[in-house]
């Protein structure tokens, strides 16, 4: 790989932090639209239809953000005072703001797992049955990929085994599928075989697929019809929303085969510091890499690799968290390695 200039600064902070191609910026200026509140709009409503195909669900509905798509489904989902059964470090127990709580009076049953992948018997018994004594179990969450795990993906079998575990019990499954879209190109299946038995799922286009904004919600179209007045009532409906789903459109396009570059990239970056004495690597399913920290705090990594114009972020008291993503060359990653080896050092 070709070094890069010593004073480019290389942000492997998160996949959001991407910006959008002039060819997905025209895309955007061409798009037709309408106004998706009160007769819909054209480009919104194609995409929707796209991802409901992908997805393999009924129907689907455009939103913000995937914050907004998960805290939707947790409410068409979840009656007021029951339980959702998540991962413990799931994003939507840690970085929603506890939004089931204050949007959908629902409270979150955290069950450990080992790396970020629930196991079938700790859900088992964590649901709550029977009981007149005790809050009722109204629905699972899964997150696939499970950020806060360095991008660990749950395998199709075990999604399978969990969803076979939510219907024994009657109980419906939202997948948190924020890079769902990078567990499907990591193992080279369709997206529609992960969720096949989930009720809803929602996926991102702001990471690893490049766009600005935009997120969607799919399942039957019963629950979307439900989910469309819940995203109303969360201040997330939008006028002349395809000029943003214009972007996800192009996304799926052009930018959804090329993440397996970004997971090669990961896969570059942990080699490269393998064997590090100050690092310990957890190795890269998709394109999160965690680094442990043997010898400084998080914050104080942090600020030898800013110096030399490498961003991350800071996951943990002694965990850094390195995301790979479009923006992000395989050059800049070979020359991050450089940096981040030299200055733990």
């Amino acid at each position: 790989c070709k070094a890069i200039m010593a004073d480019r600064i290389i942000d492997l902070r998160s996949d959001t932090v991407t910006r959008p191609s002039p060819a997905m910026r025209a895309a955007m200026a061409a798009a037709d639209v309408g106004d998706d509140v009160l007769d819909g709009d054209p480009t919104t409503r194609r995409l929707e239809r796209r991802v409901a195909e992908l997805l393999g669900k009924e129907a689907a509905l455009f939103l913000p953000s995937g914050t907004q798509g998960n805290q939707v489904a947790i409410h068409v989902l979840a009656p007021r005072g029951t339980e959702v059964i998540a991962e413990a470090n799931a994003h939507v127990l840690h970085f929603e703001h506890s939004g089931a709580a204050v949007l959908s009076g629902v409270a979150l049953v955290a069950v450990p797992s080992r790396a970020g992948v629930l196991e079938p018997d700790a859900v088992r018994a964590a649901v709550r049955t029977g009981s007149a004594f005790l809050p009722r179990t109204a629905a699972l969450e899964i997150e696939n990929t499970h950020n806060a795990a360095g991008g660990r993906i749950t395998p199709p079998e075990v999604m399978d085994a969990l969803c076979a575990v939510a219907r024994d019990h009657g109980l419906p499954v939202h997948v948190d599928g924020a890079r769902l879209w990078n567990a499907a190109v990591a193992l080279g299946v369709p997206a529609a075989r992960l969720v096949r038995d989930a009720t809803t799922v929602m996926v991102s286009f702001s990471k690893g697929l490049g766009c600005p904004v935009g997120s969607c919600l799919a399942g039957p179209r019963p629950v979307m019809e439900e989910a469309w007045h819940a995203r109303a009532r969360f201040g997330g409906a939008m006028r002349q929303s395809g000029i943003l789903a214009a972007a996800c459109l192009y996304a799926l396009d052009h930018n959804l085969e090329r993440l397996a570059g970004d997971h090669a990239n990961a896969r570059c970056l942990a080699e490269r510091l393998a064997g590090h004495p100050a690092v310990h690597v957890v190795p890269p399913e998709t394109n999160i890499v965690m680094l442990d920290l043997t010898r400084h705090t998080a914050q104080q990594a942090m600020d030898l690799l800013a110096a030399r114009g490498v961003l991350v972020s800071n996951f943990g008291p002694r965990r850094l968290r390195v995301v790979t993503h479009l923006d992000v060359t395989a050059g800049d990653v070979e020359r991050a390695a450089e940096i981040v080896a030299d200055q733990l050092r």
